[in-house]
């Protein structure tokens, strides 16, 4: 519900913050004092198209913002919007509103702080108010939401959401025939293209471990004269070479001598024994270095090969991935794609077979649910009616018409094909005959003014289990109205703060009787300008305004009002005991 709301420098109101209540609020005063500008403000609020001249003269900027309270059934619904947009508040169950329109003609909306476009902003403000005025916000004059509020009627939000599942598992199938129907010769040749990469990467026969190998090869080839040097010169100063004597002789002849010490000098014998390991170890050193020198050649035709082999592996690699590991698994996936290709009519024939299988449980969930909806609808029907005769629109009738239309690519209903959508078959709309002779048309054009609001009245006395929308709106409510009917619009109106928080724009004294607080609004001139202020009546103001309303300051007058006060009080008492009965 709307719980604060605070309007600067907008039209004729200065500065003004309202403090609401849950329940049926109404709001009076004399005409031009600013009634319909609080609503106008609320409009903005909502998201309505700015205009500079609402900004009040003189002020470089209108600011209203609304603090709302989320009702527990919304939760969910709002703050997976919020989220989404990065929007959400420090508070779980509340949310802020604020619209902010320039002099220069610019307006800006933030939720919760946060600055958002327009869409968003008029999204979540739908879900929070409907205003009956200028009927841009009425959700019930929306015909693409008259399914939602017949289902809610009806108890069918639970079997929509499980047909939903259904249809989306039929797109999916759907969008999989499609990519298999793409174009056959960007079909050719894509296989054309995928048959190439797969043979010149296997023809390749790469190896994950290769491109190492192949550079050490590399290296040795590339420096072989110089690793031959090396390796020979190692070979001499171990075996010796031209009459030199060999380090192994030399280590041999050292470990015999120690040797020989050790058997004088028992001290010495760890040093005999070293020697003699060193001796032992530098022969096997000699004999590796002379075997790695013997496999030592230059060869210049290996080189060449190595050359084009790592040659062939970078350019792989740049094609497909940077690795060879990612150039094998690009191979794998080209193979992959090439099976589901070529056993793309088989694929086909199976998603065919499923498309089928689901249009025909599409239609039959769909049909069950169109049987449910129409037997709401006659159910909701007479509800209606009875509320328009209530209301003195004896003879006005009303009718929610479900059609549907057929689609030779459809589901199947009987031995129809029709089309649908995530919400089944139907498409649902509310008409409405206001007088005698008339025909049905579209309730969205069926009426104005008095006519209008009753209508609405009656929708949203009947549907308030359905509607979930937690603050309703009503302006100019009244009009066409007289004072008995309007005794019988209040006590509907409060019926509907059961489940709403109801604000009510009214001139009618026997309807503004029933409200649980009363708001004056009145204007006086302030530093020569006009202002306008809002006053919340206690019960002796209350029964002043009425006495006002009723065109006279009389005591006979104050009397009337006070009895229009009492009557609304037993009834509306006399209400809460059958409630709690």
């Amino acid at each position: 519900m709307l719980h604060e709301l605070r309007i600067k420098d907008f039209a004729i109101i200065d500065e003004l913050t309202l403090t609401l209540d849950s329940g049926f609020l109404v709001i009076t005063g004399e005409t031009g004092a600013g009634k319909s500008i609080i609503v106008d403000a609320v409009n903005l609020l909502l998201g309505e198209r700015s205009d500079a001249t609402l900004v009040r003269g003189g002020a470089d900027r209108a600011v209203i913002e609304g603090i709302f309270a989320i009702p527990p059934a919304l939760q969910a619904e709002v703050h997976a919007l919020l989220e989404a947009e990065g929007l959400d508040g420090e508070a779980p169950d509340e949310v802020i509103l604020t619209r902010e329109v320039r002099s220069s003609g610019r307006s800006q909306a933030r939720i919760n702080g946060t600055t958002c476009n327009l869409t968003v902003y008029r999204e979540i403000g739908g879900m929070l108010v409907d205003i009956h005025g200028q009927g841009e916000h009425l959700s019930l004059l929306r015909p693409a939401q008259h399914i939602y509020l017949l289902d809610r009627y009806a108890g069918l939000e639970d079997a929509r959401a499980g047909f939903k599942e259904v249809v989306r598992a039929l797109d999916q199938v759907q969008a999989e025939i499609k990519s298999l129907l793409t174009d056959e010769a960007a079909l050719a040749r894509r296989v054309d293209m995928l048959q190439y990469q797969v043979q010149e990467i296997d023809t390749a026969a790469l190896r994950p471990d290769e491109e190492d190998e192949l550079q050490q090869e590399r290296n040795r080839l590339v420096n072989a004269e110089k690793i031959a040097e090396l390796a020979t010169e190692a070979q001499y100063a171990l075996l010796g070479d031209m009459g030199e004597t060999a380090g192994v002789d030399l280590l041999a002849q050292a470990a015999i001598d120690l040797s020989r010490l050790a058997k004088l000098d028992p001290t010495i014998a760890e040093y005999a024994e070293l020697a003699e390991s060193l001796s032992a170890q530098a022969d096997e050193l000699a004999r590796a270095v002379r075997q790695y020198r013997e496999t030592i050649e230059y060869d210049p035709h290996r080189l060449d090969q190595i050359e084009e082999r790592v040659e062939i592996i970078t350019r792989l690699k740049r094609k497909y991935g940077g690795s060879i590991e990612a150039a094998l698994a690009h191979a794998d996936k080209a193979r992959a794609e090439l099976e589901s290709i070529t056993h793309s009519e088989e694929r086909l024939a199976e998603l065919r077979t499923q498309e089928n299988r689901l249009l025909r449980q599409i239609g039959t969930l769909a049909a069950q649910l169109s049987a449910k909806r129409r037997a709401a609808a006659q159910q909701l029907t007479g509800a209606i009616v009875r509320e328009l005769d209530e209301l003195k629109m004896q003879g006005a009738r009303f009718e929610v018409q479900i059609a549907w239309e057929d689609d030779p690519e459809g589901c199947f209903v009987e031995d129809r094909r029709l089309a649908f959508g995530p919400t089944g078959i139907d498409q649902v709309e509310f008409y409405m005959a206001a007088n005698v002779g008339e025909p049905l048309r579209p309730i969205a054009k069926v009426a104005s003014g008095g006519e209008t609001a009753r209508i609405m009245l009656a929708l949203k006395s009947v549907l308030t289990h359905a509607d979930q929308v937690p603050t309703l709106i009503f302006d100019e409510i009244d009009q066409g109205i007289g004072g008995r009917v309007g005794a019988l619009v209040g006590q509907k109106l409060w019926r509907l703060s059961d489940r709403h928080q109801v604000l009510v724009v009214t001139h009618l004294a026997q309807l503004a009787g029933f409200g649980d607080a009363h708001y004056r609004v009145s204007k006086h001139v302030q530093n020569k300008r006009t202002v306008t202020q809002v006053q919340r009546l206690d019960d002796q103001g209350r029964v002043d305004e009425l006495a006002e309303m009723l065109g006279a300051e009389t005591d006979s007058a104050r009397q009337s009002a006070y009895d229009i006060l009492m009557l609304a009080r037993r009834l509306k008492e006399g209400r809460r005991l059958e409630t709690t009965a």
